[in-house]
């Protein structure tokens, strides 16, 4: 089990650090600031659809989710989360972070609820958000649901290459809705290369503060691959 330390980031929301990996969950120029910036004004907002059926890889501190509990309770818009973490943070740590504090919602409880539900089973968090956390390795369960959007916030290429190829995106286009999108933090050249092979068309947005650039991709359909042993 790898050491996870709670780290203060510069908008005053937490984020979780990993000594050994030098990684840590979110932006250290505000863990929030980038989270709403990335996933929630590019994807969710971005989108119409409603209802709408989220995939989120990399369930992590639940603040994804968090966010997008709250845009389906402020705005009406019924939300179906399919969430899939590999190495669940610990319950003590959850307890300690201060999104709650840091985001204006009056109904506070909702973010220990999203932890204390359990994991591989779908549970109804409010009226507008359904939640099911897959506890998982991504390249190993089979996506059976269909998807209209893809939060993709796994570590970054140079900590899980694995995520970021070909063959995760391909798996992902094959389980998206006409018209989905996915949004990702991460613009590396190998990131794009990979998301357009697999069906992709990626389009390069500004970045919250401390990042240049981020990504929202569209899934084009018919895509034909063009090696599909890969």
């Amino acid at each position: 089990m790898l050491k996870r330390e709670i780290k203060l980031t510069e908008d005053g929301s937490h984020t979780i650090f990993i000594p050994e990996l030098n990684e840590h969950y979110h932006s250290t120029h505000g863990a929030i600031q980038e989270a709403i910036h990335v996933y929630i004004n590019a994807g969710l907002r971005f989108s119409d659809k409603n209802p709408i059926r989220i995939l989120e890889i990399g369930f992590g501190t639940g603040l994804n989710a968090y966010l997008s509990l709250v845009e389906a309770e402020t705005h009406k818009r019924l939300i179906e989360y399919h969430s899939i973490e590999r190495y669940p943070v610990e319950e003590d740590q959850l307890k300690v972070l201060n999104y709650p504090q840091q985001i204006d919602f009056k109904n506070t409880d909702l973010f220990n609820k999203l932890h204390q539900v359990k994991w591989n089973q779908t549970y109804q968090i409010s009226d507008y958000f359904n939640l099911k956390k897959i506890e998982g390795d991504l390249k190993k369960i089979t996506l059976e649901d269909k998807y209209d959007l893809i939060y993709f916030d796994a570590f970054a290429p140079d900590i899980q290459p694995e995520l970021w190829h070909e063959n995760i995106f391909k798996k992902i286009y094959n389980c998206s809705n006409t018209d989905a999108s996915l949004v990702t933090y991460c613009s590396k050249g190998i990131v794009k290369r990979a998301l357009r092979a697999s069906g992709f068309e990626v389009k390069r947005l500004a970045g919250p503060p401390g990042k240049h650039h981020i990504l929202r991709a569209s899934k084009i359909e018919g895509f034909n691959f063009e090696d599909e042993s890969q």
